[in-house]
């Protein structure tokens, strides 16, 4: 965190001199200890997201997957007129823990095509799906698995 804040400093900045350098390495390090102590930041908190980058990246790379295939699937709905959709409510309950790794869940589901994360309460979801095939498995999708991954 210190050396990003630092990195925000020398760009928001625009020029690196020494002046500059030692006044931001002091501003800097007195930010971070404010943020450690008043926020509830630390530094073994820190070192556990950064051991955790490869797992968020492969989960924006699932993510990313999983809109292009939903993307395909309501193209194929759009353009077979003859095709008949089933509209559907679903409710299905999860067994994440943190409340963030829920949001991020409702999130994947309402930025994928098709589906719409319309409740969220205590691990419940009310997801909305365009057809009955979209809803198929949410309460065991890859975005489960990924984020299970992460709370670890």
């Amino acid at each position: 965190m210190y050396l990003l804040l630092l990195l925000m400093w020398f760009i928001f900045n625009g020029r690196v001199t020494l002046e500059v350098f030692l006044f931001g390495a002091v501003i800097c390090a007195w930010l971070y200890w404010f943020i450690s102590k008043h926020m509830g930041f630390s530094f073994k908190k820190e070192l556990t997201l950064v051991k955790k980058i490869p797992l968020y990246l492969k989960y924006a790379v699932v993510l990313l997957w999983e809109i292009i295939k939903a993307n395909l699937a309501v193209i194929r709905i759009v353009l077979s007129p003859k095709l008949e959709i089933e509209p559907v409510l679903v409710k299905f309950t999860t067994d994440l823990r943190s409340e963030t790794a829920q949001v991020v869940l409702g999130n994947s589901i309402t930025l994928t095509p098709g589906t719409y994360t319309a409740g969220l309460e205590n691990g419940e979801f009310v997801v909305q799906a365009l057809d009955k095939s979209f809803a198929e498995g949410l309460n065991d999708s890859v975005f489960v698995k990924q984020l299970r991954k992460l709370e670890e």
